[in-house]
């Protein structure tokens, strides 16, 4: 970078980022057209579902001491907690899948409640 003032650099750095974002965007799309089949593979492995999914409680706004536990937890639970049903992970079947249930009042210490099948978890409102 050229520049030691650090307001002179955050300008350059705005600027050189502007100039270079469609080049910056074909240079991604190119790796991806490269590696599709790759990606793809990873895309089913365990490892990456579970970091997914891990991503996802976090945006949604659970809280855990350790989320590797929880998952593991979450993975092996195949009865609802509520109405003992068989839980499945198969998007069309919405009623019997599992679901992670939480309290939304509860923002700085654990919030996870239970595990239920989506019909379950949707009807919990306390």
């Amino acid at each position: 970078m050229p520049y030691k003032d650090p307001e002179k650099k955050k300008e350059w750095r705005k600027k050189y980022y502007q100039e270079n974002k469609s080049r910056e965007k074909q240079l991604m799309k190119k790796y991806k057209e490269n590696n599709k089949e790759k990606i793809n593979q990873y895309d089913q492995t365990p490892e990456r579902r579970k970091t997914f999914r891990i991503h996802n409680w976090k945006q949604q706004g659970i809280i855990f001491f350790d989320y590797d536990l929880l998952y593991e937890i979450y993975i092996n639970t195949t009865r609802c907690d509520n109405c003992n049903c068989e839980l499945t992970e198969d998007k069309k079947t919405t009623s019997t899948t599992r679901c992670l249930d939480h309290d939304h009042n509860i923002v700085d210490y654990d919030n996870v409640r239970n595990i239920l099948c989506h019909s379950c978890n949707t009807k919990r409102r306390y």
